[in-house]
């Protein structure tokens, strides 16, 4: 993982934090629920897997769709929980406890526990993870790490089910209706979701690959893709309903005017710090 990825002005989340967030996350006009949000991409290729690939397509196709995180990086720059709902450190921040959400279930309808973050974490974080409850787990590192929690933000930090580690089985807003790995994958909105009433606006979010930026700028114009990452405009200037962010100058993504934003959407990673499939909506 790339620290560089992450935004440091990300605050550890407190109440007031939370409160803040929802009162003034979003803009003005209220999100709709409905469409689909077709997004083109970079960075996928036929050997992604689940358990594989760490190009923009798979970053995104995790982040904030499939999978839920144990923290998240709000679209306002803070530090929050996702699947936790809070967190201590003990020894000088080696040793780092989380409470766990409760009432979770995994697309295939089992219940999400702490077994859950110890399978998927292995490997990860450089940590020795411990259950200390159904809904507790403990992560011990190797050295103390005060930003640890922030760094369980990072995509690659997803929680997937014990029983199916490497699947396409999480926990996020929008489970799988197919994957063709390289080319496209269709997700649809969870029936019944713990973020309900605050995030998943699009009925489904279909990502498509499309490695040459040219080409994605040209879907992007004809009105076949809602979004697309970039780096330069090309010959997108004189589209007055294409919006670039941060600006036109050094753009990371470009976007429909007819999709509805955060007030502030990070430009340190592209789509709203990969989270466009939840926060998003059609204006």
């Amino acid at each position: 993982m790339s620290r560089s990825l992450l935004d440091r002005r990300a605050l550890f989340s407190t109440a007031a934090a939370a409160a803040l967030l929802a009162a003034t996350g979003v803009s003005a006009a209220a999100p709709k629920r409905g469409g689909r949000l077709r997004m083109a991409l970079s960075g996928a290729t036929r050997q992604d897997t689940w358990a594989r690939g760490d190009g923009l397509f798979m970053q995104v196709a995790r982040q904030g769709l499939v999978f839920d995180t144990l923290t998240e990086i709000a679209a306002d720059g803070t530090l929050r929980g996702e699947l936790a709902t809070g967190w201590t450190s003990l020894d000088n921040a080696r040793t780092w406890q989380f409470n766990l959400r409760e009432g979770v279930t995994f697309h295939d309808g089992t219940p999400f526990t702490a077994q859950d973050v110890v399978a998927s974490a292995k490997g990860y974080a450089d940590a020795e993870v411990e259950v200390l409850g159904r809904h507790k787990v403990s992560f011990r590192l190797l050295r103390a790490d005060p930003a640890f929690p922030m760094r369980l933000s990072d995509p690659a930090f997803y929680i997937s089910a014990a029983h199916a580690v490497g699947s396409g089985i999480g926990t996020g807003l929008y489970k799988v209706a197919s994957f063709d790995p390289g080319k496209r994958l269709l997700a649809t909105r969870v029936t019944q979701h713990y973020k309900d009433g605050t995030a998943g606006w699009f009925d489904e979010v279909e990502l498509t690959s499309i490695p040459s930026e040219p080409v994605r700028r040209q879907a992007l114009a004809e009105y076949l893709v809602d979004a697309v990452d970039l780096t330069s405009v090309g010959g997108l200037t004189d589209q007055p309903d294409i919006t670039f962010q941060p600006d036109h100058r050094a753009p990371v993504q470009a976007v429909s005017s007819e999709i509805g934003q955060p007030l502030r959407v990070s430009h340190l990673r592209p789509l709203d710090n990969l989270r466009a499939a939840e926060r998003w909506w059609f204006a």
